[in-house]
Formats: C-alpha cells, sequence, structure tokens
C-alpha cells in the first residue's frame, strides 16, 4: 500500500512539475513588457515588469545594430539568444520568431515579441497563456501582456505610448509601462522590471553596446523606481559630458553640463561638488565657495578629495585660494 502511494505522489508531482513549467522553460516571468523603436534616431527599446524577482535577467534582450527581443510567460531564453542571431544573420523578426517557434515545443506557453533594426516587428501569444494574455503589434512597436488584471493592460499601455511622442525613446517606454500599472498590471502584483535601449548601429567598440540597461531587481514599486533610475542615468549622461570637458579643458562647457545635471538630481553631493570645481576652473572661485561651504559642513569627505586634485591637474588654483577653500 506504501508503495502504491510512492507511485501515485511520484506521478503527481511529475505532473505538476510538467504543468507549471514546460520544456525549455528557464522562469516564470509572467509580465507586461513593449518593444520599439524610435522612427527618428532607429534606437530600439525593450522594457518589462513583472511580480518575479529579477525579470532583467530572462524577459528583455537587445544588441545594438541587431535588434531587441522580449520572451515572457514561460520564458525560453533562446527566444532572445537565438532571435538576436537570426535577425543579425539577416532574417526579418518574423522569419526569426517563426523559425524558433518551429523547433519549441513548448511553443504554445510562450508569448514572445520581436524587433529588428530594419524595423521589422513580430509577437505571438501561445494558447496556453494564462488569461488576459494578448499582444498588439503596431507600426514600430509591439505591447504584450500576460496573466493581467483584464484585457485593458495593453489598450492601456499603448494609449500611453501613443501620447507620449514629444518623450524620448526610453522614457516614453516607461510611460507606458506605468500605465499598464495603473490601468491594473500583473494580476499578483509587482516586483521587479528591467529597460535596454540599443542603437541602430553597432557601436565603435562592443562595450559599449547598450545605451541603457537598467534593472530593478526586488521593489514594491518597480517600474517608479525605473523611472527614477532613468532620471539619474540622465544626469549621469550630463555628468560624464561635464568631465570630458573638464579633460578638455574647457571649464564653460563642463558647467553647463553640470549645471543641467543638478537640475535633474537636485539633492546630489556629487554634482554639486564638480559644479563648484568647474566654478573655480571657470575663475568664478566666489560663486563656488557657498557650495564648498555647505558640502564640507555635511561631510569631511569632500575637503579631503578637494585637496587631491590639483595632483590630478582637475582643478586649476593658486595655493593661497585653495588653502582658503580648504578652511572653510
Amino acid at each position: 500500500m506504501i508503495y502504491k502511494y510512492i507511485i501515485f505522489f511520484s506521478f503527481l508531482f511529475q505532473f505538476a512539475s510538467y504543468a507549471q513549467k514546460p520544456t525549455n522553460s528557464s522562469e516564470f516571468a509572467h509580465t507586461f513588457s513593449i518593444i520599439a523603436q524610435d522612427p527618428e534616431t532607429g534606437d530600439m527599446a525593450v522594457g518589462v515588469q513583472s511580480h518575479w524577482f529579477s525579470v532583467g535577467t530572462a524577459v528583455p534582450w537587445g544588441k545594438s545594430g541587431v535588434g531587441v527581443v522580449a520572451t515572457q510567460s514561460f520564458v525560453n531564453q533562446q527566444y532572445g539568444y537565438e532571435g538576436l542571431q537570426l535577425m543579425e544573420s539577416g532574417l526579418t523578426a518574423s522569419e526569426a520568431l517563426e523559425k524558433i517557434k518551429a523547433e519549441d515545443e513548448g511553443a504554445a506557453f510562450r508569448q514572445v515579441a520581436m524587433l529588428s533594426k530594419n524595423g521589422t516587428v513580430a509577437a505571438f501569444t501561445g494558447e496556453k497563456c494564462v488569461e488576459a494574455a494578448l499582444h498588439l503589434v503596431e507600426d514600430t512597436y509591439s505591447i504584450q501582456a500576460n496573466m493581467m488584471e483584464d484585457e485593458n493592460v495593453v489598450y492601456a499601455m499603448r494609449k500611453a505610448y501613443e501620447e507620449n511622442s514629444n518623450l524620448e525613446l526610453a522614457e516614453r517606454v516607461v510611460a507606458a509601462m506605468k500605465a499598464a500599472q495603473a490601468s491594473g498590471g500583473d494580476v499578483r502584483g509587482k516586483q521587479s522590471s528591467a529597460l535596454i535601449v540599443v542603437s541602430k548601429n553597432a557601436p565603435e567598440h562592443p562595450w559599449l553596446d547598450k545605451k541603457i540597461d537598467l534593472r530593478v531587481e526586488d521593489h514594491k514599486t518597480p517600474v517608479e523606481e525605473l523611472s527614477r533610475l532613468l532620471n539619474s542615468q540622465r544626469a549621469y549622461e550630463y555628468m560624464e559630458k561635464g568631465d570630458v570637458a573638464m579633460e578638455n579643458e574647457d571649464p564653460k562647457a563642463a558647467l553647463e553640463a553640470y549645471n543641467a545635471a543638478e537640475k535633474l538630481l537636485p539633492t546630489n553631493d556629487e554634482i554639486k561638488f564638480w559644479k563648484a570645481v568647474a566654478l573655480v576652473n571657470s575663475d568664478q572661485v566666489k560663486m563656488s565657495i557657498p557650495i564648498f561651504e555647505r558640502l564640507f559642513m555635511n561631510d569631511k569627505r569632500w575637503q579631503r578629495l578637494l585637496k587631491r586634485l590639483p595632483s590630478s591637474e582637475l582643478i586649476t588654483i593658486d595655493k593661497s585660494a585653495l588653502d582658503y577653500l580648504l578652511n572653510l
């Protein structure tokens, strides 16, 4: 009798495992996502949110000069990896998608979207994806969702994406994701999100492949956190421009860049410090004094850093003026 129970429960466990996770599935990333291309720049993006830990490690794929992929529901990462390879070889998004799907025993459980650098878009939703599950393919983007509160989620995403055409591609994708969540989102809730942006053309150096690669692994409000991180990235893009200007001994351009960064992150001390340094290098030492004073009052480490800059030729100031600043 015990032996019979063991056989029964062993069979039941195997059946349940198959029912939960079909062949070649790596994650249970039931989710909503959007892939899109900016018609002007050619940049391509994929944004995703899910009630699953670290969705960014499985669902979004992208490569500059090639395209982007979102593979979700019961995730088969082969669609991401091979999808990019096939589009790089010259296949359209539809051709690449159909080729992989034909070889996938668990295709009925998949939801996948692909977009190539040439603007071809394709998507499919397997008949065994958990309701509400559907996708919308448009001229330059595709929206897909499964296990949603209801079908309104994808239509809310489309509406938001269309209405925010004035935004840059990354911000426009995030706006669509916010609308999805506001419309109900994943029926289970929310946990992680991710955003990738790549260029239409391959970069000069392979390590510069992704223009944006942000992940929120585990958070109560992942899309809002993703939006915050995107804002921070934009600020630090200005910081990088300021740093390059400093290297090129162009303090005016550096100051402009740091001012732009500060507008995005007004409470960031790193930005304030380098803005003050740029003021010094622009012969506006008096304007730098109140900034340095506040920084030094809050954290003496900025004072120690300032002392080290002359030897690296990152600040142009005579010794007496530097001593004055260091004693604020």
